[in-house]
C-alpha cells in the first residue's frame, strides 16, 4: 500500500524523504520483526521508547518511520520520515487503513466501567448468538472469533491487533463485535481510527489510580468519557454517582439504564433466586420494554449488568424470550463462577481483585443468609499497597472467615503482601488464618467447608496461571478443586 494512502486520515509533516513509497507491513514493536518496506511507528511505553530503535529500523530497510519527536542516525539513510502529534494516535489510524476500515463493516460495541465489563460483555454475546447473531469478542479473557479463542496480553489490546482482529473476525462472517474498554485504552488511543457503533458505561469506582495508570480520578472520569465521543449512541448507568462527569462532552445520543425512576429503561421488584447450589435475581423491566427477567449470578450489580445488556440489545430487536433463555443459561468463566460440587456448599470463583468489587460481591451473597461467607484472596504484587489493606478490611469486616494466601506476587515476597493485607483486616476484629500456598489454601477451605456455606476464592478469576518473579506458571483453580475431590474419593 502507497504510504501516502495510509496517511489520509492523519494530520502529519514529511520531514524526510517522499510519501510516495510502497510500505509492505506496518511495525510498532522491533522484537515483532522489521523487513524492507515495513513502515515503523515509534511507540513510547512504560519501560521503553521507540524512537530510540528508529536508526536500527532504518537500518533493517524500513521504508518510513512515523515519530512525534525528532531522531537521530536516520539522516543520510534512505528512509522516510513522518512526524505526527502522537505516535499512538497515528498508530490507530494507520492501522485501520492498513486493514481496510473493517470496523466499517460489521457493528461495534465498546464497554468502559470500573466493573462488569467483562460479564456484561458476555451477557451481550450470549443474548445476540440465542437470537441468531454471529457475535465477536474482545476482552479480559481473550478474543473470541467463532469457536477460537485467542489470548490478548491487555483487556483492550494495542491498535494494530484490534484492527487485526477486526479483519479476522469480518473475513469468519462476524456481524457484531461487543469488546471492552479500559481506562488506558482510551487514554493511549488504542481505540482511535473507527467510530463505535455504540458505547456503553457500567460504573466508576475509584480504582486504577495509582503511577502508570492515572493521576487523579478525574483524569480517570475523563478518560472513560473519551468512549462519549467515539460512538453513535451510549447507553449508561443512569444511577451511578458519576455519570453526568463522565459523559461531559459527549457527541452522542444517550439512553440510560438503571434503578431510579429517571432511567429510560429500569429494573425493579428484586426477588432473590436461591436453589440448592444456584444463586440468582428475578426482578421486572419497565420503561422501554416491559418484561420479566431473571439471570443466574447472584446479586444487585449482576441486576445492572443484566440490564445493560437487554437495553442494547433492544436496538438490535432480540425477542424477549430469547433474552430472557440466554439470561439464565449464561455463566462468565471467573465472574461469579459456580463450581459443581457434590457438596452441601456453594463454591464460587471471582476475579474481585479491589476492594470495590469484593464489597459488591461479599454483600451480595450475604443477602443469600449463608450459613457461613468465607473468603479466599491474596493481592497482585508490584500494585498500589492502600488495595490490599482496603480488601483485608473489606473482607474482615464482611466475611465470616478470611484465608489470606498468595495471587500473582510478581517481583515482591508473598509473605510481605500477605502482612499488608493482615494491617487492614486486624482492626476489623474478623477470623482469619494465613496460608501462603494457593493450592493449599484452597484444599484446606474445601475441607471445611459445610452444609450452607459459601466459599469464594476470589482474585483470579478467569486467570490460569501465578506470576512469580516474572515467570508465569500454570494454576488453575478449577484444576485445583478437582485435585480435591479426587483426594476426596480416595
Amino acid at each position: 500500500m502507497r504510504l501516502e494512502k495510509l496517511l489520509e486520515d492523519l494530520e502529519y509533516v514529511c520531514i524526510q524523504g517522499s510519501v510516495d513509497v510502497e510500505v509492505e507491513d506496518v511495525v510498532y514493536d522491533t522484537r515483532k520483526g522489521i523487513r524492507p518496506g515495513s513502515l515503523f511507528v515509534c511507540i513510547r511505553g512504560r519501560k521503553w521508547d521507540g524512537h530510540g530503535f528508529s536508526a536500527q529500523a532504518a537500518g533493517r530497510g524500513a521504508a518510513a518511520l512515523v515519530v512525534s519527536e525528532p531522531v537521530e542516525g536516520v539522516e543520510d539513510l534512505d528512509v522516510t520520515v513522518i512526524q505526527v502529534p502522537d505516535t499512538r494516535y497515528a498508530l490507530a489510524v494507520l492501522s485501520a487503513a492498513w486493514f481496510g476500515h473493517p470496523a466499517e463493516k460489521m457493528q461495534v460495541i465498546g464497554i468502559t466501567g470500573t466493573k462488569g465489563k467483562t460479564t456484561t460483555t458476555y451477557l451481550v454475546k450470549s443474548i445476540l448468538e440465542h437470537a441468531g447473531f454471529q457475535v465477536g469478542l474482545m476482552g479480559t479473557t481473550g478474543i473470541q472469533v467463532g469457536d477460537c479463542l485467542i489470548q490478548a496480553d491487555n483487556t483492550t489490546p494495542e491498535s494494530y491487533v484490534i484492527q487485526e482482529n477486526f479483519a479476522r473476525m469480518y473475513r469468519a462472517g462476524i456481524q457484531i463485535v461487543v469488546m471492552e474498554v479500559s481506562s488506558q485504552a482510551l487514554k493511549q488511543h488504542r481505540t482511535e481510527g473507527f467510530v463505535f457503533d455504540y458505547g456503553i458505561f457500567t460504573n466508576l469506582g475509584a480504582d486504577h489510580i495509582a503511577p502508570g495508570e492515572h493521576a487523579s480520578l478525574q483524569e480517570y472520569m475523563a478518560c472513560k468519557g473519551m468512549l462519549f465521543r467515539q460512538c453513535r449512541m451510549g447507553i449508561v448507568n443512569g444511577d451511578d454517582a458519576h455519570v453526568a462527569e463522565v459523559t461531559q462532552g459527549h457527541t452522542c445520543r444517550l439512553e440510560t439504564y438503571g434503578m431510579g425512576r429517571e432511567c429510560m429503561l429500569r429494573a425493579g421488584d428484586l426477588r432473590l433466586v436461591s436453589d440448592p447450589g444456584r444463586l440468582g435475581v428475578a426482578f421486572q423491566v419497565s420503561g422501554l420494554l416491559d418484561m420479566e427477567a431473571q439471570i443466574a449470578m447472584p446479586g444487585r450489580f449482576s441486576v445492572y449488568n443484566a440490564l445493560c445488556a437487554i437495553a442494547l440489545c433492544r436496538h438490535f430487536g432480540v425477542p424477549q424470550d430469547a433474552v430472557q433463555q440466554a439470561l439464565l443459561k449464561v455463566q462468565v468463566k471467573g465472574r461469579i463462577e459456580k463450581v459443581e460440587l457434590p457438596c452441601r456448599f456453594t463454591l464460587l470463583i471471582d476475579y474481585a481483585h479491589n476492594a470495590m468489587a469484593l464489597e459488591n460481591l461479599l454483600g451480595s451473597l450475604r443477602e443469600y443468609r449463608p450459613r457461613r461467607l468465607v473468603c479466599l484472596f491474596g493481592c497482585g504484587g508490584d500494585r498500589a499497597k492502600g488495595r490490599r489493606y482496603e480488601m483485608g478490611e473489606v473482607s474482615g469486616r464482611m466475611a465470616d472467615m478470611t484465608i489470606l494466601t498468595s495471587d500473582n506476587p510478581r517481583t515482591e515476597e508473598p509473605d510481605q503482601i500477605i502482612r499488608d493485607i493482615e494491617t487492614g483486616i486486624l482492626p476489623t476484629g474478623g477470623k482469619y488464618l494465613k496460608i501462603r500456598d494457593r493450592r493449599e489454601a484452597i484444599f484446606y477451605a474445601l475441607s471445611q467447608g459445610q452444609e450452607g456455606d459459601i466459599i469464594v476464592l476470589a482474585g483470579k478469576g478467569h486467570e490460569d496461571y501465578q506470576e512469580i518473579q516474572g515467570v508465569k506458571y500454570h494454576m488453575d483453580e478449577r484444576q485445583i478443586v478437582r485435585e480435591w475431590l479426587a483426594c476426596r474419593e480416595v
